[in-house]
């Protein structure tokens, strides 16, 4: 069923955050850095591919997002929806379902044989795509899927993620500049709230995840190996 009535994005937000936090998906660590896909050190990393295996969790999320997409962008507004390899496959399957649309996946680059395709699933000229994602850093890895889907004749000029890192000014501007509009539900900044408001983590590891989230680049640059 297509959900249509929830509350207001800032208490979606928070909601999502809290459910980030209680399954132990938000992980942060000051003293020993996770290293990001860019090799770049980070105090914080958050696992949305954790969320498959919570069901209640899970099924809220997705109806929060589908609403979030439709507020925004509109309750006809789609035809297809996407989801990129490997971890918006799931997403986008359960928020298709909800939205009573076809699903169908993008690979990160053809599979070498066979129809050597890029797009799994039937996604034909014309059609108006929403690529579905767990997360989003700097837009980067949008493009290519937003640009297969475009190789097909179909649009795609938004993206829906659970989580937006949020910190990064350029993002929206490198999505926008290729036409592309963010939906998400939570940033890390929501999250950070959360976690003071549950101290979920001790003081000092806090003001160490702000001190990240106020100066991303520089903290990186301090902290390289």
């Amino acid at each position: 069923m297509i959900p249509s009535s929830y509350p207001d994005a800032a208490e979606l937000a928070r909601l999502t955050a809290r459910m980030l936090l209680e399954i132990k998906a938000v992980n942060f660590n000051s003293k020993d850095p996770f290293t990001l896909s860019s090799g770049l050190p980070s105090p914080t990393y958050v696992d949305c591919r954790k969320l498959i295996s919570y069901p209640r969790i899970r099924s809220t999320l997705m109806d929060f997002l589908t609403v979030t997409v439709m507020r925004n962008a509109g309750f006809e507004a789609f035809d297809n929806i996407a989801g990129g390899e490997t971890a918006g496959i799931p997403f986008a399957a359960l928020v298709a379902e909800r939205m009573a649309l076809p699903m169908t996946y993008v690979r990160k680059k053809p599979k070498g044989y066979g129809r050597n395709a890029r797009i799994e699933g039937d996604m034909t000229e014309g059609q108006r795509v929403l690529l579905v994602e767990d997360l989003t850093t700097d837009g980067g890895s949008k493009l290519s899927f937003v640009d297969a889907i475009r190789e097909t004749g179909a649009t795609c000029a938004h993206t829906a993620v659970i989580f937006y890192y949020g910190i990064f000014p350029q993002t929206e501007k490198t999505l926008g500049d290729h036409g592309i509009a963010l939906h998400s539900l939570c940033t890390w900044w929501d999250v950070l709230a959360e976690a003071k408001a549950q101290n979920a983590f001790d003081a000092t590891t806090l003001r160490e995840v702000e001190a990240f989230l106020n100066a991303p680049t520089e903290w990186q640059e301090r902290h390289k190996k």
